[in-house]
């Protein structure tokens, strides 16, 4: 239980980070057709995104102990390939069906990317 909470708290933290330093560049690659994100979020859409970490966290914990995974490298594995499986897949389709931009769905690549990564490597520690 404690590794899903310090994975969440982690992945909250990370992809905070990911965002601030990557969405000016997404803004100059797409000019007037970037999102509008916003400034900051307000504490309820942090709440809700801590809470989302914590699903995440959960459900990687919860496979990764129902396949009997061993430790970190494991644990890693088992990360890449739910990335491959879910996010890559949803993103690829984004693009083809609704029109979003590569530029986009590359930037939230990465975030899932580095989301999962982590939390899997914490995970894997309490393995």
């Amino acid at each position: 239980m404690i590794s899903v909470v310090v994975a969440a708290i982690v992945a909250f933290v990370v992809s905070s980070i990911y965002y601030a330093v990557l969405t000016p560049y997404e803004k100059r690659a797409l000019g007037d057709r970037a999102p509008d994100r916003g400034s900051r979020p307000s504490p309820v859409q942090i709440l809700l995104e801590l809470a989302r970490s914590l699903v995440l966290a959960s459900v990687i914990a919860g496979v990764a102990r129902y396949a009997d995974l061993t430790g970190v490298g494991q644990a890693l594995v088992l990360g890449l390939v739910l990335w491959v499986g879910f996010p890559a897949v949803l993103l690829t389709g984004s693009m083809m069906w609704e029109k979003t931009p590569a530029v986009t769905a590359a930037l939230h690549a990465g975030d899932w990317l580095i989301k999962i990564i982590a939390i899997s490597a914490i995970v894997g520690v309490w393995l």
